[in-house]
């Protein structure tokens, strides 16, 4: 009895102890990946593994959002808990040339972690500008140590490079008349263009060393990984080419997965594995006019670049074992709410700055109340004009405007590529528990109180926005492309540099 006392006792000092200790946290953001595309949400042929062990043991939400239908604002609002309108980080995609970026105003979750002396890291996919001197790189926004390419992958000609081994080109063209996409470490070029088939590997190399020295340093961290799987075009090392039931696409996916599987493992082997919160979420939905090459939204209506659940409501795991119990969460939640999460677990302070992110730790740790009732939907090019095209305001979903995305071209359905601006007065109304895929508008006379509701909480955040300067109107500067040849001529084409990874 007395021995079962102590164990007993040891067993509550033990967990005490690791709950005082700063938790680590591990950050997986997939590209262009759809609600329907993993395993563990219910595609058949994807073949996930690690993504599904996280979900069968950690919490898998079904309603988490993301700001954007599109990479960069996306991504600024993920790292800032800011709507990217406040940011500047509209309309569309920041670009090679691009002279602006996140401004160095905006506090990252990096920044954040900073303060409470956490080591950070990026690895993979940026794609929130270089700039001017290196202005906007990822070592001038609070992360030690980066390693990857500094926009989406397609942003360079493609056509003549390697995706597949032994040596299958590219699918399709890419941006052409740019420079070929570049390797960074820190604000340094290691390679140009980037060797897809060896790529993976080196981030996931990278990742695991970052993990390692940390734990050696008994130093808390931060792993950032925004993979640039799956978006177009899709790549894949000797270890899963040709592997995956589903394709290029599946490939590729898999390739993600083994990444991930290899953070897990490094965080079990240096035993931390109980101490990290590691999530994983997508910056937009799928890019459906790559068919087969692209992704599935399942369920969800549309894809990337609408606003349409397809475009913005993404799968979403939350994995902490011995913290987070095993379950699925019907809890609202957004991409805004991981850094006032990551603060509060970590006891940093929030920025000085108005926030649209709130505090999910009791969904994490207690499968309770979600402090979010709403979501916003804004477009690819948001203005003051038209405002959020649409509210999510508790299951209900109001549609304002609507506009599809050359991204979502389908057969099925000519609302995700119909270019038109419509707009609805009354607006189109749907119940998304009953009908997540917004098929039947809710037209009738007796749904008037729930729209008059959406319409004050719209009213009510419209009047808290003050859009910031736009940065991708800043325009761009050829001389701005990344070269690992400063001033060669003729550019791009002189811009070439290999390197072993």
């Amino acid at each position: 009895m007395a021995l079962m006392c102590v164990i007993a006792l040891f067993a509550l000092i033990t967990a005490q102890c690791a709950r005082a200790t700063p938790p680590n946290f591990v950050l997986l953001f997939a590209d262009d990946l759809g609600y329907g595309d993993l395993g563990c949400f219910g595609h058949p042929s994807s073949l996930t593994p690690n993504l599904d062990r996280l979900a069968a043991h950690g919490l898998r939400f079904t309603d988490f959002y993301v700001t954007s239908p599109v990479c960069s604002p996306s991504r600024a609002a993920l790292l800032t808990g800011r709507y990217q309108t406040r940011s500047g980080i509209y309309p569309g995609v920041l670009y090679p040339a691009s002279k602006g970026g996140l401004p160095l105003n905006e506090t990252t979750i990096a920044e954040v972690l900073k303060s409470k002396g956490y080591t950070t890291a990026i690895v993979g996919k940026w794609h929130l500008g270089v700039g001017l001197n290196d202005t906007y790189l990822p070592t001038r926004q609070g992360f030690d140590n980066y390693l990857g390419i500094p926009y989406s992958h397609d942003q360079g000609p493609c056509q003549n490079l390697t995706c597949f081994p032994p040596d299958v080109k590219c699918y399709g063209f890419c941006d052409q008349g740019v420079v070929t996409v570049p390797l960074m470490f820190n604000e340094n070029i290691k390679q140009q263009p980037a060797d897809f088939l060896q790529l993976e590997k080196a981030y996931s190399e990278y990742a695991t060393q970052f993990i390692t020295d940390a734990v050696r340093n008994n130093r808390p961290f931060f792993l950032y990984y925004p993979s640039d799987h799956t978006h177009y075009p899709q790549y894949a090392g000797a270890d899963y080419a040709g592997k995956s039931p589903r394709g290029p696409f599946g490939d590729a996916l898999m390739e993600f997965d083994g990444t991930v599987g290899k953070i897990l493992q490094t965080l079990e082997e240096t035993g931390v594995i109980n101490n990290t919160l590691v999530f994983f979420t997508g910056d937009n939905g799928p890019e459906l006019m790559r068919k087969s090459r692209g992704g599935n939204a399942g369920l969800m209506k549309c894809g990337k670049g609408t606003t349409y659940e397809g475009g913005m409501r993404e799968p979403a795991i939350a994995y902490w074992p011995g913290s987070i119990q095993p379950g699925v969460t019907r809890a609202l939640a957004s991409s805004l709410d991981i850094l006032p999460s990551f603060a509060k677990l970590a006891g940093a302070a929030l920025p000085d700055v108005q926030l649209d992110g709130v505090d999910m730790t009791n969904i994490l740790l207690n499968h309770g109340a979600s402090e979010r009732q709403t979501i916003f939907y804004y477009p690819i090019a948001p203005s003051e004009k038209y405002s959020v095209f649409a509210v999510r305001w508790k299951n209900f979903k109001a549609h304002y405007y609507t506009q599809g995305a050359i991204h979502s071209e389908n057969p099925q359905d000519s609302n995700c590529s119909s270019l038109f601006l419509k707009r609805y007065d009354p607006p189109l109304l749907y119940n998304l528990e009953a009908d997540p895929s917004e098929n039947y508008n809710l037209n009738s006379t007796e749904w008037d109180s729930v729209l008059k509701q959406i319409q004050a909480v719209k009213e009510q955040f419209e009047a808290s926005m003050v859009f910031g300067e736009s940065e991708i109107a800043k325009g761009r500067d050829s001389a701005l492309e990344p070269c690992c040849i400063p001033n060669c001529t003729p550019k791009p084409t002189c811009c070439r540099c290999t390197s072993a990874l």
